[in-house]
Parts: structure tokens; C-alpha cells; sequence
């Protein structure tokens, strides 16, 4: 990707390092207990924003006691495979309903349903399989799994050890080889959203088994990964407005917001163990968000022309070039404005005059199952306004303590008391015949795709080694036929 004023996409270094110093703070991903129990306190007076939000999950389906699970040993989703992960994302977002309801209500048939659902899945899963869309299922769903199990994970008969073990070896090896080999393609053949998915699940799988190099990794991804969704390629150019260049904005608003809410959730949940994404770079998420939110409402915007490198090594190279901001509908919402206006007004006292004002608009947010059937509404936990609206006044300044090791320069924070997150679009980019990398999406709906969809006829042996707790980086060699 390159254009006047873009960075240019580099090689990685990827080192392992502590997530902050101290332990794990748990829950700690996209809720604290300090949110849990603000949550339950503002519901139970009756106040304003938060009683408009839980009433958006309690009439919500999926937050009902006794929501019987269909957990699959095989899960498959893209084209040319037996799809079947709609059962999947259905029962990860009962399970975080359910959960999430308990801890505002106090209700425990909430509780025993979100565990007896995570129970029967780590009993039966054992593979994510399909098109190159497997490694969006693995990205989205193991992050939201993870969410979703931290909230009970000290909850009496929550198979914890069993559950991290699924995480582990179906979802994060998925993941974490995605952001070394990209499917046997060039780093810069999928858009942003691949790349910030699989961040998204490497990090809360760290979190949630406790594994420091795995949190270490996933950070250092955020700030020096080759792929388009590192950070400085996901927001290329910055302006001097206050507004930075959403790479993805020159692609389509579905698919940019969907990149918006990933970001913001693995801010947030880095925030929660003490590393302040948010912040890093002057702010340049925010800058970010900002542009989005302008130019989702209708706004005028930059857009610095980039190029973007796409195919596979020994298969096929081309390019395409993005030059102009694409045309919006005002009226498209996800919920993932509550979390990102709240950190920054409330917690920073930032002004961010466009995220606040489309935040507003979205408000009550709801979650999964409420904006529309296909697979595009379950790309985010939601509820943003019951979990992270927060009272004016309630700013926290980060403390620099020790950071990450190896993950370059940053602020790590100690999170406050009051400390807060979600993500946005999605079902599957086909898979291109004979290996192929294709544009486009495969239409439904869905805008979790491929920013050129997958290469499923590669064959190769794309390695993920861990030497030292070091990337090994090594390019998977392609084969197969154009």
C-alpha cells in the first residue's frame, strides 16, 4: 500500500512480552468487575442510559434462560464447505447475553445457561475448517468466546481448564498463523478486518489462559504487524484536522466500521490489563474513529489515493488501488460507538465531537440478533450503551508502569477503578477457484470478507514456529494452479 503520505508496509518484528507488570486482572477483557458493578448499580436505580440498555438485552432472544445449545465438532464457514457456523455464533452470543444479564440481574438461571453453553461446546469442538473464511470464524468467534467465558470463568461448574484448551488449539493457531503467513498470500492481500480480527482473538485468548507471550504478541502486532491492519496501514495518513484516513473507508462503510469496532475492542481489552492502545501514537485510533464517524454520517473527508499489493507468491500478483472515499448511508449503524465515546470523553476528557455525536444516534445499542439475521450482526458483542456508558466527570489519566517487552513504545496504563468495549459488519468471502485470490465480496450481506477473498486451493506448509517465544517468520510456499 503506498500513496503521498501513507506509510509504507514494512517488514515485522513480532517479540513476545508482558502484557503490564503485575498479574492478570480478571475479568479483564472487555468488562472489568468495576463495570460489572457499575452495570448493575445504574440498572438498579433506574438510571437513564443503562436502564435503556439492559432493556435492549433483556428482549433480546438470545439472552433467555435455558437457551439449548448445538455444539458441532467440525465448524466450517465459507464457500465449498458444508457451512454450519451460524450455530456457532448464535450460541457465543447466548452464552455472553446470558452472562452479561446475570452479572446486572443477579439472576443465576443466566449464569448456569451461559456455562451449561460453553460446557457442551469445549466438550465437542475440534477444528474450524472451510475456505480461507475459517480464519475469520476463528478471529471473530474466538474473541467473542473468550469474552464470553471470562465472565463466569470462576462460576461453579464452568469448565475452565477444558474450555482454555479448546481456545488454544482451535482458535488461536488459526489466528496467530494468519498474521505470520496470511494464508500463503501477500501481507497486504486482505484488508484490515482479517488482520484486526485475528489480533483481536490472539488477545483474548491471552488473556483468558493467562499467557503472556501470546498478549505480547497480539500488541505487537497492533503497532508493527506488515498486514494492513496493523495500526499505521489501518489509519495511513493522518490529517491535520484532527482526522486520520481510514484505509478501508476507500473500500466500502461496512466493512470500515466493522475495522472500527475490532480496533476499539482490542484497545479495550488491552486497556483492561493495563496497555493503553487507545493512546498510542498521539491518539491516532481516535483520529481514526473520528473520520469514520464524520464520513458515516455523511460528512466530507480526505482520501489520500493508496495502493495495495494482492495474490499470492508463485500464484498470482496484481494491484488495486483505492482513491477516493466510497459513498455512505447515514442511517447504517453497529454498536461499537458507545465504547470508543466513552473512553476518550470520559475516561480522557477528549473532546471527539463526531464520535459522540454518532454514538448518540446508535444509542440504545443492542447486540447479536438485533441488526439483521446474517452473520454481519453477530461481528460484535454489543450493548455498548448498558457496558460502557459512563457519568461526565469520570476521567482517568494512565500511570506508566513497565510495559510490554519488545512491542516498541506506548504508554502502559493502570486501568481505574471505573475501568470499560465491542466490534461491527460479515458471512464469507468465497473461495477463489483454482487458488486465486478474488476482489469483492461473495454478496448476502456479509462484510467480514476478504478484502480479496481466499486462497483455498494453496497448498503449502505455512509454519508458525515459536522459537524463545519469537515469530519465526516464514512465507508458506504456494502451490496449485492460478
Amino acid at each position: 500500500m503506498v500513496g503521498a503520505g501513507a506509510a509504507a508496509l514494512g517488514g515485522t518484528v513480532l517479540a513476545p512480552g508482558a502484557a503490564a507488570a503485575g498479574a492478570f486482572a480478571h475479568p479483564g477483557m472487555l468488562h472489568t468487575r468495576a463495570d460489572l458493578e457499575r452495570m448493575a448499580a445504574k440498572v438498579k436505580a433506574g438510571s437513564g442510559r443503562w436502564k435503556a440498555g439492559f432493556a435492549k438485552l433483556v428482549a433480546n432472544r438470545h439472552a433467555q434462560s435455558g437457551w439449548t445449545p448445538n455444539p458441532q465438532a467440525t465448524v466450517y464457514r465459507g464457500s465449498g464447505s458444508p457451512q454450519n457456523y451460524v450455530t456457532l455464533y448464535n450460541d457465543i452470543h447466548a452464552a455472553y447475553q446470558n452472562a452479561l444479564r446475570w452479572h446486572v440481574s443477579g439472576d443465576t438461571a443466566h449464569a448456569d445457561t451461559a456455562v451449561a453453553i460453553l460446557n457442551a461446546w469445549s466438550a465437542k469442538l475440534t477444528q474450524l475448517d472451510g475456505s480461507a473464511d475459517r480464519f475469520l470464524a476463528a478471529g471473530l468467534y474466538g474473541y467473542q468466546f473468550a469474552n464470553a467465558a471470562e465472565l463466569v470463568r470462576d462460576r461453579d461448574g464452568f469448565e475452565l481448564a477444558r474450555f482454555q484448551k479448546m481456545m488454544q488449539e482451535v482458535f488461536a493457531p488459526l489466528s496467530e498463523d494468519f498474521l505470520v503467513n496470511h494464508n500463503g498470500a501477500y501481507s497486504t492481500n486482505y484488508w484490515a478486518n482479517w488482520d484486526l480480527t485475528a489480533i483481536a482473538c490472539v488477545l483474548a485468548i491471552g488473556i483468558l489462559c493467562d499467557d503472556r507471550d501470546q498478549v505480547g504478541r497480539a500488541v505487537a502486532y497492533f503497532k508493527h504487524g506488515e498486514g494492513m491492519g496493523s495500526v499505521k496501514n489501518a489509519i495511513p495518513v493522518v490529517y491535520g484536522d484532527g482526522l486520520a484516513e481510514w484505509v478501508e473507508a476507500g473500500r466500502d462503510q461496512g466493512h470500515a466500521l466493522l475495522g472500527v469496532g475490532l480496533m476499539g475492542t482490542i484497545c479495550e481489552m488491552a486497556w483492561n490489563q493495563g496497555i493503553d492502545l487507545y493512546g498510542y501514537d498521539d491518539n491516532r485510533f481516535l483520529k481514526g474513529a473520528q473520520y469514520v464517524a464524520k464520513w458515516s454520517m455523511g460528512g466530507d473527508v480526505p482520501y489520500t489515493a493508496n495502493t495495495r499489493r494482492k495474490g499470492a507468491p508463485g500464484v498470482w500478483s496484481g494491484a488495486e488501488t483505492a482513491s477516493r472515499a466510497a459513498a455512505v448511508d447515514p442511517a447504517m449503524t453497529r454498536p461499537i460507538w458507545a465504547m470508543i465515546a466513552n473512553h476518550y470523553t470520559k475516561r480522557r476528557g477528549l473532546s471527539a465531537p463526531y464520535v459522540t455525536q454518532i454514538a448518540a444516534k446508535s444509542a440504545p445499542e443492542g447486540g447479536g440478533g438485533d441488526y439483521g439475521p446474517n452473520s454481519g450482526g453477530f461481528d460484535q458483542l454489543g450493548f455498548g450503551t448498558l457496558t460502557f456508558s459512563r457519568d461526565a466527570g469520570e476521567v482517568s489519566v494512565p500511570r506508566s508502569t513497565p510495559g510490554p517487552t519488545g512491542t516498541g513504545t506506548g504508554t502502559t496504563v493502570t486501568p481505574s477503578a471505573t475501568g470499560s468495549s465491542a466490534a461491527s459488519a460479515s458471512p464469507s468471502a468465497s473461495g477463489a477457484a483454482g487458488g486465486r485470490p478474488q476482489g469483492g465480496d461473495s454478496g448476502g450481506g456479509d462484510l467480514a470478507l476478504s478484502g480479496a477473498g481466499g486462497i483455498t486451493a494453496i497448498a503449502g506448509t505455512g509454519v508458525l514456529a515459536l522459537a524463545a517465544g519469537f515469530f519465526a517468520l516464514r512465507r508458506r510456499q504456494a502451490g496449485g494452479q492460478e
